[in-house]
């Protein structure tokens, strides 16, 4: 195994297996404003919800690696402590690219990158409106990590209010994970695209209490045919349904099948002898 510790690489060179290994990573899309009325619009992946209540957002437009300078973003909500956060999908990965564009002070980035302001209902910030959801957000606070180039900055924004474009919404009145077709990013250039045929689901124990790899059948746990997916499923069973277990590897390829449809209890059965 390959060790490494952070004080012997370059800036660019821990950056690049950070952003690479931490990921996909969700994208803000944050749109923001000064006190002199520029609008500014840039995307964050150093992004994610922090908490429910309150609702809680937390973003962090670093400090640049290369040349230590601050993002406009950053130098907006310490002036103007509001922004809106629009999350990006497929449709707009393109433009949502052109935003990031290091433009000077006072371009707007709505213009430059094709996008539709629209007016917020409590921050100044405009929301975005080809975004499937907006977040109306207070600024509580910002955090400093350093001073270095490469440093970030948590701008940790309570959410105020929440705009979902009404065909993101399915039958039940619910935000259709299916249909956002999220984007999300990787290392380098590369992005991730959270669409239908990439979308799966596990079901959470939150109820049920599973027995365990530990009380897995020896036949079963030191199996050559099952994977650690295989054998996490099998282990999530509230009890086992019987005491002898076959240790034929073909039996484990019929019962491996089974698990991959989800079909948890018809592969117990089939490994019983």
């Amino acid at each position: 195994m390959k060790t490494i510790y952070p004080t012997e690489l370059t800036s660019p060179a821990l950056q690049k297996i950070m952003q690479t290994a931490v990921a996909p990573r969700p994208i803000a899309f944050v749109s923001s404003i000064n006190k002199k009325g520029d609008v500014n619009l840039a995307p964050f992946s150093f992004f994610n919800m922090f908490s429910t209540v309150p609702p809680i957002l937390v973003f962090s437009p670093s400090r640049r690696v290369r040349d230590n300078t601050t993002k406009h973003t950053l130098e907006n909500v310490l002036e103007v402590p509001e922004v809106v956060i629009g999350i990006a999908n497929y449709a707009m990965v393109q433009q949502v690219s052109l935003s990031s564009t290091e433009y000077e002070e006072g371009v707007n980035e709505f213009v430059k990158a094709g996008f539709t302001m629209k007016d917020a209902d409590v921050v100044r910030p405009k929301l975005i409106a080809e975004s499937p959801v907006n977040f109306e957000c207070k600024v509580q606070e910002v955090v400093s990590l350093g001073k270095e180039g490469g440093a970030g900055n948590l701008v940790i924004c309570e959410v105020k209010k929440i705009h979902i474009r009404e065909e993101f919404i399915n039958e039940q009145g619910d935000l259709d994970q299916k249909k956002l077709d999220l984007i999300a990013r990787l290392g380098g250039n590369w992005y991730s695209r959270s669409n239908e045929d990439s979308l799966f689901e596990v079901p959470k124990p939150l109820v049920t209490k599973g027995i365990g790899f530990d009380l897995l059948p020896n036949e079963i746990k030191y199996s050559s045919v099952f994977t650690g997916n295989d054998l996490g499923m099998l282990a999530n069973t509230e009890k086992l349904i019987g005491e002898n277990f076959s240790d034929d590897e073909d039996v484990h390829r019929k019962a491996q099948q089974l698990l991959l449809q989800s079909k948890i209890e018809e592969a117990w059965k089939i490994l019983l002898k």
